[in-house]
Order: structure tokens, then C-alpha cells, then sequence
């Protein structure tokens, strides 16, 4: 289908059909992301829906970690209408962009359904670009807005209903599109002789009073650095440059798990002290990555797919953590206490921090 819904729009950005995105790389993918954290580290939801334009695919998941349990519904179909926001159960309603939206899973036969409205606190505001090469090989390519918000409603996870209230249930999104590795793993060919160095992903949206601070470091093994964001965006949307950053993370040991960071800003002053409350384990089930059967824009076949699956937390946090893990989690510097997400990642080696 070539006409679609949203050629009815002012949106397009090529000569293109919406339909037919600006590159032919298989990679492409347009994605949102949400987590829902409760600000006593009661629980922790994580929900994302992504379209695949030239894998012809769309999926969703969302992923409940209550005590040492964490449940997954994930859904996945062919990719028809990208006005269509749902995949099976799951669905995004955008009420009022960039303010309003509602997540919701609807009543199945999995552990996991909720119904749930964002409401954003503070600006929608951009994050860097992230460009990176293979070789010759653009692997990322991305763009991301971020925004802190809270929620209302309800999930309810094994037959257990969790009232959600604003007052105490907070969050951060994003959207993110562009090139990024997806679906099934390609023939590496001349790129399997390529040197992989580790390196380290933090992602820290935080939520204060009146204001909110943003900090991402992707930082190679070597130190170097291919993505950062220090910014305190206040309310009114006033940015402040908070400057380069340094870290100093602690890890609980035999496991790439971080109990605890502080982070620093020293051309602004600032010291920032992150305390973890509780894990979501987001890439094991969700399509991250570590299931060969189930990653972002593999194709499940001609009809929509819907899966659940309960792991025990203790059987899955050795594994979970070597990929992305995002923590609900306290920040406080300068008489300020606010809670955000606490994201990180480490793969291969990190001298800084003594892995091989």
C-alpha cells in the first residue's frame, strides 16, 4: 500500500510516501519509549513500540519488574499503516503531542495489562545526534527528543492491581529515530575482522522540583567519548550547559551491575549522587537483543504474534546485565532530591573500572 493515512498531512520530508522512508537501510526504525517508576522503588515499567519501515514490521512490548519477578507481553505484525500506533494488545494514543499521551495494553491472556496516561513536566527537549561507523559503515545514525513526566492509572501484573498515581509515579520518554542495528543479525562479511572495543552507555533523566537535568556519556574503552549531554533545562525551558562530565560508578561485585555513581560537573559545580531502588532487566524479552527468536523488527510472520513470559529475577540479572539495564532511581546534589532513570551499559573492556 502506497497511499496511507498520514499522506494527508504536511509531514513529509522527502518526495517520498510516508510509506517509503528517505533510505533504503534495512536498519531504519522510528521508536518510542517510556519507563514508569515509582518513586519507593515499589516497581518498574518499561513500554516501547517501534516501526520498521523497510523490514515491514512493527512491535511492542512492555515489561513489569514487581519484587523478584519481572513479566513481558511483546506483540509484533506486519507493518501496513504507520498512522497505526498498536501491535495486538498494546497501543499509543498521542492526546495532545509532546504534553499528552496514553499507553495501554489491553486485558490478554499474559501476566501484564495496564492503562496509563503521561503527562509531561517540563519541555520535550533534543538530544545529540548519534553517528558512529563501522569501517566505511554508518551503523547509528539517530535523533532522540527526552522528557520527564508522571503518570496516572492503572497495571495490573499477575491478577495484582497497581493504582498509579501522579503524585508518586514518575517517568521518562523518548522517541528516537534513524539508523540503528535491528531484526535478524547480517553476514558480518569484512566487518567480522573489525576490532570492537568496549566501552560504557549512561543515560541519567532526572526529575527535581523545578527542573530537570539530562546526562548521556557513551564513552569507548580508550575514554574517548561519541555522545554527550549535560543539560539542567528548567521549567520555563531555559537550557543551562553544565559542561563536560566525570564519573565514578560502583559495581557490585562479579556482575556488571552498578550499585551506586556520582557524577560530576566541574565547570558548573555540581555533584551529583545517583542511588539505584530497583532494576528493570530491559533486554531480556523485549527485543533488545538477547534472544536469537525475538529482537526489534524481526518478522514473526503474516499474523500478529502476542507473547508473554514471567522470568525470576535471580535467573536473569547475570545475563541482563551485560546489555542495557534501566534502574528506578534517586538523584540529590545541593539540597535538590529528585528520581529519574538510571540506564547503563558496559560491554567488552573498561579499564576505568577494571573489566575485561
Amino acid at each position: 500500500m502506497t497511499v496511507t493515512p498520514w499522506d494527508d498531512y504536511p509531514v513529509h520530508q522527502s518526495s517520498n510516501w510516508i510509506a517509503h522512508v528517505a533510505t533504503s537501510d534495512r536498519n531504519f526504525y522510528d521508536r518510542y519509549y517510556f519507563n514508569v517508576l515509582d518513586t519507593q522503588g515499589r516497581f518498574m515499567v518499561v513500554m516501547g513500540l517501534g516501526q520498521y519501515p523497510n523490514l515491514g514490521t512493527t512491535d511492542a512490548f512492555a515489561t513489569v519488574r514487581v519484587g523478584e519477578k519481572q513479566h513481558v507481553v511483546r506483540a509484533s505484525k506486519p507493518l501496513v499503516d504507520r498512522s497505526d500506533i498498536s501491535v495486538g494488545p498494546l497501543r499509543i494514543e498521542v492526546i495532545e503531542p509532546l504534553k499528552r499521551l496514553r499507553f495501554v495494553v489491553e486485558p490478554n491472556e499474559h501476566d501484564v495489562s495496564l492503562d496509563l496516561t503521561w503527562e509531561g513536566f517540563g519541555p520535550a527537549i533534543p538530544e545529540p545526534n548519534q553517528f558512529i561507523r563501522n569501517g566505511t559503515r554508518i551503523t547509528f545514525d539517530t535523533q532522540r527528543l527526552a522528557q520527564m513526566g508522571s503518570w496516572s492509572g492503572t497495571i495490573t501484573v499477575a491478577s495484582e492491581v497497581i493504582d498509579v498515581k501522579p503524585e508518586t509515579t514518575w517517568g521518562s520518554r523518548d522517541r528516537s529515530w534513524g539508523v540503528r542495528p535491528i531484526g535478524e543479525r547480517e553476514p558480518e562479511g569484512i566487518y567480522r575482522d573489525t576490532v570492537r572495543p568496549g566501552g560504557m552507555w549512561s543515560y541519567f533523566p532526572m526529575r527535581f522540583e523545578d527542573h530537570c537535568i539530562y546526562y548521556i556519556c557513551s564513552e569507548g574503552a580508550d575514554g574517548s567519548r561519541s555522545l554527550e549531554q549535560a543539560e539542567r533545562v528548567w521549567l520555563d525551558g531555559r537550557v543551562e550547559q553544565l559542561g563536560r562530565t566525570e564519573h565514578a560508578h560502583e559495581f557490585e561485585p562479579g556482575i556488571r551491575l552498578l550499585t551506586g555513581s556520582t557524577i560530576s560537573f566541574p565547570d558548573s559545580g555540581i555533584d551529583i549522587r545517583c542511588t539505584p531502588l530497583l532494576a528493570n532487566f530491559l533486554a531480556v524479552g523485549t527485543g533488545y537483543g538477547l534472544e536469537p527468536d525475538w529482537r526489534h523488527g524481526m518478522y514473526q510472520g503474516p499474523d500478529v504474534v502476542v507473547q508473554g513470559i514471567t522470568y525470576e529475577v535471580p535467573e536473569i540479572r547475570q545475563m541482563g546485565a551485560y546489555a542495557v539495564v534501566d534502574h528506578a532511581a534517586r538523584f540529590e546534589y545541593d539540597g535538590h532530591v529528585g528520581y529519574g532513570l538510571y540506564e547503563h551499559s558496559f560491554s567488552g573492556a573498561m579499564p576505568k573500572y577494571g573489566l575485561e
